[in-house]
């Protein structure tokens, strides 16, 4: 087991932009809207979250190379017709290796966190959460600048 040796390859602008979906119960995503989530504003703390995790990403996978990060930029919408709140995390670093992993980890804790802000909203009277769902998480660009 190792990583991937990158030690030949040129650090060059590389960016890339992921995103995802949680579904919601409506009344949950009224609460959202109306700033009635007792834990606090999930749209605000899961910017930050999302962010920290995208620094994080070779911690948490730890074949994933060290990446000094130059941006990471979270938007997050709410989508009251489908019942779910997107995010998306665009990356960009100067590396000798891709950025779609800290774009992922960022949207994926991302969305883990604002389930965590909210879960107490959306569990049944047996402590499920049967309309709760994580979907669509993907890479929706990439881009990686010519060497010089």
């Amino acid at each position: 087991m190792s990583q991937v040796d990158i030690g030949g390859k040129a650090a060059v602008r590389r960016e890339a932009v992921a995103e995802g979906y949680i579904r919601l119960r409506s009344e949950t995503i009224e609460r959202v809207v109306g700033g009635h989530v007792e834990k606090g504003d999930p749209i605000t703390i899961s910017k930050l979250v999302g962010l920290m995790a995208a620094k994080q990403t070779p911690i948490l996978l730890p074949l994933c190379h060290n990446i000094q990060l130059d941006h990471v930029e979270l938007t997050i919408w709410i989508d009251e017709e489908k019942q779910r709140i997107g995010v998306r995390s665009k990356v960009s670093a100067h590396a000798k290796t891709g950025v779609e992993m800290e774009a992922l980890t960022s949207v994926t804790v991302t969305l883990l966190n604002i389930w965590d802000m909210v879960k107490q909203y959306e569990k049944d009277d047996r402590g499920h959460y049967p309309q709760t769902l994580i979907e669509s998480v993907r890479i929706v660009s990439k881009m990686k600048e010519a060497p010089q």
